[in-house]
């Protein structure tokens, strides 16, 4: 494994841009084959996109099932407002609330990663 700690952070919806989706995804996949230490989170409108990859029949889902438990969750609380706490929580995704109910992104800058939005 390398030095490189990365955090890819997804951000955007489906809708909003599948292609922004697609490319963090495929980021994170290239940053895991090449043996760094990269982790994904889905944070603000990005639970949206959790919520709907999760589910088998998605085009995008072989890439949940590629990054595995590189995959650390999505944010709990932008879970809750963007009504899809339920299809994350029963995908078996941790929902994130370290920062008083939400996600850090701090947490992840102390442990040392470089965080990529997309």
């Amino acid at each position: 494994m390398s030095d490189l700690k990365i955090a890819v952070v997804i951000l955007e919806t489906l809708e909003n841009n599948n292609a922004r989706v697609y490319r963090g995804l495929k980021t994170a996949l290239e940053f895991k084959a090449a043996g760094d230490d990269v982790i994904v989170m889905f944070d603000g409108s990005g639970v949206e996109t959790l919520a709907k990859i999760a589910d088998a029949g998605h085009p995008m889902n072989g890439l949940v099932a590629a990054l595995g438990d590189t995959i650390i969750g999505a944010c709990e609380f932008c879970a809750k407002s963007h009504k899809v706490f339920e299809p994350i929580r029963d995908g078996g995704f941790p929902l994130l609330s370290d920062n008083g109910g939400e996600a850090s992104v701090r947490k992840l800058v102390v442990d040392g990663y470089q965080i990529l939005n997309y």
